[in-house]
């Protein structure tokens, strides 16, 4: 697949224009996991400033995952049998890993947001292996996605989610643990070897020891042992004092504002906007700039640099359009959204399964760098596994309701055009709601007509003049054919390039 080079040129000014179903579109793609026709369809009209504001108030306003009835057990409250807790574990994994798919699936940013986190504040519950620190976890990620970077960093830190991944439960200050410190300054906060030395990173896993009492029942949560902290003196970034946790995170943000706002912006701008933001023109780099001059002069407020993103022109640019490849819960999730085809907890579970099958396993990126997203979701073996998972959720929609495909294809063309007899305008209705630009060549849409036009509907079924007074026997309201014709269309739409995009 050809990998799009970004040119946009567009600014940080905010796009005025009333929103066409282009960009609405693509806004839906990107804050979320897509959207039906009818959700699209009533932003069509509306300004970028006055959608995006309901949009990230929503997310502000949204409260995390109600705490499950295991949340604060430890291994006192599994059964003896190691069998019997295995499968209580996996049940109750499954379970949450359900609840946070339909998070993911109806929350739209907030979730959108936590997901991303969870690929950059990573941890993997295979290593740290309790399902409690999993819901406090990702209760941090709900919690902090459109809030103040500042505290999500503190808060992250001490969740025993990441004090067992990065060690921190075992840095004590008589044998400091660097693991954590290392990370918070590579990964978390200023990029790898960006203004930060050897030293600091010793210094700072000295000042951060102490969070090892761990309890003497398994699962328990961490707390802080001062017995285990380092009373020593310790200079970092050029500060000497006899620092803690505290001290490290306002040390951290006092001396290295702009390097972490340059550093958080860029990985936004990269996941929102363009995965190339080394471009040649450098416009993207001026784009960061003033993401990052909103995220300082905001005191770290995430919401404030979205909101200005996300009603840029730069955002709404039609070079920005159709240029990240969808990860594996966007090719599910999105389809599910954009079908607007009926779905239970059985189908967010198979959604999870398949996603694992392509490379994106829920709370278990590949390790602390995380997924790397865009390109590294398509090689020979996955684009294949896409293709073939995608068919199969299409076909378990089919069997389940074959009638909501007619349905879908009504919506897509409008009620001006439910009665339509002519294939190709629904065939381009459908093609405009499931690629962000189309397919490339005027082959490809013939190709796409082709699959429409099964063998059980004769061609001149389409023609005006098949019935006397100018009517066609084929009719998109009416044809008992046509829910058979959108699913072999959209089973079509799912393995061409431009349906792997967003």
């Amino acid at each position: 697949m050809e990998y799009f080079i970004n040119c946009n040129s567009s600014t940080l000014a905010p796009y005025t224009d009333p929103l066409d179903e282009l960009r609405a579109a693509h806004l839906y793609r990107r804050l979320g996991f897509s959207a039906s026709v009818q959700t699209i369809n009533a932003a069509v009209g509306q300004t970028a400033g006055t959608l995006v504001d309901n949009l990230v108030d929503q997310a502000l306003a949204l409260a995390p995952i109600a705490p499950p009835a295991w949340a604060d057990w430890t291994n006192d409250n599994y059964p003896e049998d190691d069998d019997l807790a295995r499968q209580l574990r996996r049940a109750q994994q499954e379970e949450f890993a359900t609840a946070y798919g339909n998070s993911l699936l109806d929350n739209n940013l907030r979730d959108r947001l936590s997901f991303f986190w969870h690929n950059h504040f990573v941890t993997e519950l295979d290593v740290y292996d309790c399902n409690s620190f999993l819901y406090y976890y990702i209760n941090c990620l709900q919690r902090n996605a459109l809030g103040n970077f500042r505290t999500f960093v503190s808060e992250i830190g001490l969740t025993s989610a990441m004090l067992y991944y990065l060690d921190g439960v075992r840095n004590r200050g008589n044998n400091p643990n660097e693991n954590y410190a290392r990370e918070l300054y590579e990964l978390f906060t200023l990029g790898e070897g960006n203004n930060y030395t050897e030293q600091d990173i010793i210094e700072t896993a000295k000042a951060i020891s102490g969070y090892t009492e761990n309890g003497e029942v398994g699962c328990t949560q961490v707390t802080f042992d001062p017995a285990d902290f380092n009373t020593e003196n310790k200079t970092i970034f050029g500060q000497t004092g006899n620092w803690g946790y505290d001290d490290v995170i306002n040390i951290l943000f006092t001396q290295r504002p702009n390097d972490i706002a340059w550093f958080i912006c860029k990985k936004l701008y990269e996941f929102f906007v363009h995965p190339d933001s080394d471009d040649d023109t450098g416009n993207a780099q001026t784009i960061i700039n003033g993401m990052a001059a909103t995220f300082t002069a905001n005191n770290f407020e995430i919401a404030p640099v979205l909101r200005q993103l996300f009603k840029s022109q730069h955002f709404f640019d039609e070079t920005a359009i159709g240029v990240i490849i969808k990860s594996p819960f966007d090719l599910y999730m999105g389809m599910i959204k954009e079908t607007g085809f009926a779905y239970d907890d059985n189908t967010v579970i198979n959604v999870i399964d398949a996603s694992r099958l392509i490379g994106q396993t829920m709370f278990d990126p590949f390790d602390v760098a995380g997924w790397q997203r865009d390109r590294q979701w398509i090689n020979t073996n996955f684009i294949i596994g896409r293709w073939l998972t995608s068919e199969v959720f299409l076909e378990r929609f089919f069997q389940d309701n074959p009638e909501q495909f007619r349905t879908l294809a009504m919506d897509a063309v409008g009620t001006g055009e439910s009665n339509t007899s002519n294939p190709e305008t629904v065939v381009r209705a459908l093609v405009n709601k499931f690629t962000p630009k189309g397919l490339l060549t005027d082959q490809d849409f013939e190709n796409a007509m082709d699959a429409f036009k099964i063998d059980d509907v004769p061609e001149n079924y389409y023609s005006p003049d098949y019935i006397p007074g100018g009517l066609s026997l084929w009719i998109l309201s009416a044809s008992m054919e046509v829910p058979t014709q959108v699913y072999v269309l959209l089973r079509h739409l799912s393995r061409e390039p431009e349906f792997q995009l967003k």
